[in-house]
């Protein structure tokens, strides 16, 4: 394991890295207290690619369309329930 100090660090970066990469323990202290492990990561995930899965998709032929009242559901405007007002009790007002 090799320790380099924050200043080290940033001065040799280039070759910390490389090492990490290459597989060995790079270890990054503040004064001689180690903080900081240097680590390579592993595979990336690839970018999503438009068109990838053409294909490997497909819609059964007996896949029928949407019934005509299930649509209308979908179709209709949405409605709010109206909330109630809760009935306010006053005091009554003592006569003097």
């Amino acid at each position: 394991m090799k320790v380099f100090t924050v200043h080290q660090a940033k001065t040799q970066l280039s070759r910390l890295i490389a090492s990490a990469i290459e597989g060995e323990e790079v270890v990054i202290a503040r004064g001689r207290e180690p903080v900081v492990r240097l680590v390579p990561l592993g595979r990336l995930r690839r970018s999503r690619v438009a068109g990838a899965d053409v294909g490997k998709v497909w819609i059964a032929e007996d896949f029928s369309v949407l019934p005509d009242d299930a649509l209308a559901a979908f179709e209709a405007p949405m409605t709010r329930p109206t909330a109630r007002k809760a009935a306010v009790s006053r005091p009554k007002r003592r006569r003097a």
